[in-house]
Order: structure tokens, then sequence, then C-alpha cells
């Protein structure tokens, strides 16, 4: 939220220009002395301040009503016709080593952070592959999930690869979107049986899922021509990285690759408060009146 703003700023001015007509603009009166002059003088001159500070207090109140504070916030409306974006990440006991699963985990969390307008989805897979959070826009449960979630949370010895990507591409089969992605991520290769690796490319073909296939650690370490087929078969493209920063590089790519340019809905929301200091004028306008005319002050 932001601070108080003035919508007319130039009429802030008022009190100090009350107060320049006040030392320069004075009535020229005829002068008529007596006896005890100076001393009528002191208490008419006490009557006079106290009115003129009043009198000051009214205009700086009426310069701020008429200067119209206001508090303005920005609100965002959400697009729904951003990108939906499926990441699946491989848990399994290899990415234990060198602290490969935090790492990724960090560079996931970047990642969220620059993908504002798209619903996000997550799959996690080892000895088996199960879908975490389904497509959403709330990064936040995403990351908090991603903070709890570690190896062997879907067992350590084996690779589900192709069952993740099988059920990770269901999580498009009610998807309006034109922009569907998925981000595959693995040290390892499959070793379960459990989803042929044909039904899995059907499936990403028939939702119409474009695949990032990403291999970390060393050759050998994954199947690099199976992501590549994975890849070439549904439009997207294979990387390697075996080092954080041609990871985090690889992520920065696909980030600038599938730039959503819808822009969220933005708006200012005005409240104003400009009634205060004019209740305030007001009373003690109505005061100052009242006051002097019962006769208890000089104008």
């Amino acid at each position: 939220m932001a601070g108080i703003v003035f919508e007319h700023p130039l009429w802030l001015l008022l009190p100090l220009l009350f107060l320049v007509c006040m030392r320069f603009c004075k009535p020229r009166q005829e002068a008529l002395f007596f006896p005890g002059a100076a001393m009528l003088q002191k208490a008419f001159a006490k009557s006079r301040l106290g009115g003129n500070v009043v009198k000051f207090l009214i205009v700086t109140a009426f310069s701020l009503a008429l200067a119209t504070p206001v508090i303005e916030n920005e609100v965002t409306v959400q697009n729904d016709k951003g990108y939906e974006i499926s990441l699946i990440m491989d848990a399994s006991g290899s990415m234990e080593e060198n602290n490969k699963f935090g790492i990724v985990k960090e560079i996931v969390e970047d990642f969220l952070d620059k993908r504002k307008h798209d619903k996000i989805g997550l799959t996690i897979f080892a000895d088996f592959a199960y879908v975490a959070v389904p497509l959403t826009y709330d990064k936040a449960s995403i990351k908090r999930l991603l903070k709890r979630i570690d190896v062997g949370v879907a067992g350590r010895q084996r690779t589900a690869l192709y069952e993740a990507l099988f059920l990770s591409s269901n999580l498009f089969k009610d998807s309006k979107s034109k922009n569907k992605i998925a981000i595959l991520l693995t040290d390892g290769m499959d070793n379960t049986g459990t989803i042929p690796l044909d039904v899995a490319i059907k499936t990403i073909q028939k939702y119409g899922i474009k695949v990032y296939t990403i291999g970390i650690g060393n050759p050998g370490d994954f199947n690099a021509q199976v992501l590549q087929y994975i890849a070439e078969k549904s439009g997207g493209k294979f990387f390697m990285a075996n080092s954080v920063q041609k990871l985090k590089a690889i992520y920065d790519t696909i980030d600038r690759l599938e730039k959503s340019e819808i822009k969220a809905n933005k708006y200012v929301q005005k409240k104003h408060y400009f009634q205060y200091p004019l209740m305030l004028g007001l009373l003690l306008l109505v005061g100052f009146f009242f006051y002097k005319n019962r006769g208890g002050a000089v104008a």
C-alpha cells in the first residue's frame, strides 16, 4: 500500500498565502488614543492572536480538503490465458549425490517467481510417480511443498520416468490453454516398466504438450537418446547439465523461449480522505463564529 498523495497539491499553498496576507494585508483603521489604551491594546492583541490561530487552522483544514488526499493501491487482476507448465522432477536416490535435488529445488523456485501469470503443476517420481500439485496459479503453495519434499519421498531405488511423463500429461486433459509445457528433469533412466515409452509419447502428443527434457550429471547417468526423442516428438528441446551454472542457464533459456506475452490487467484503486479535513474545518469555522458572536473573540 502506498502512502498518502494529493490529487491537487497546489491547494497546499493556501495556508502560506494566508500567512503572507495576515502580515502584509492589514486593513487601515483610524486610531483613537485615550488613557489606558496600551493595556487595552495588549488585551486585544492576545485575543486577536487566538483568533488568528483558529483562522489559520481553518484555512489549513480547508486547503487539505481541497488538495484531496488519497491512498492509491495498484490492483492486479490475473489473466487465465497464460502458459500451463508441468514440472516433472526426479527424486530418486541418485539425486541425493552432491545435493543435486536441493540445488534443483532452489532453481525451480526462482523459475516459479518468473512465471507470475502461468498455471504450474508439479509431479515427483522415483520408485513410482505421483502428482504433488495439480495445475494452479498458487505458486506459494508449490514453493512451500518443495521445501518439504526431499529425496526418498517416492522411494530411492528406481526411476519411473515414463510413468511420471504419462501422469503429468494427464494434468492437461481438460486444459483449454494453447500453451502447454512440461519440463522433465532426471539424472537416471527408466527402469520400472510401468508405462511404455510409446504410450507416454502418444499421451503428450494427444494433449499437445511441448516437453523440455533435462539430463543432469555425467554422460551415461541418463539416457540422452530417450530424452532427445521425447523432446523431438513433442516439439520441445533436450538439454544436458553437469554444473549448477548450466542447470540455471537451462531454466533461464526455457523461460525466455516460452515467455508469455499475456500481461495482467492493472488498475489503480483510490480511497479519498478529503472528508476528514473538511469536517474538521467546518467544525472549527462554526465554533469560531459561535465564539465571536458571543463577544469572546476579536476578528
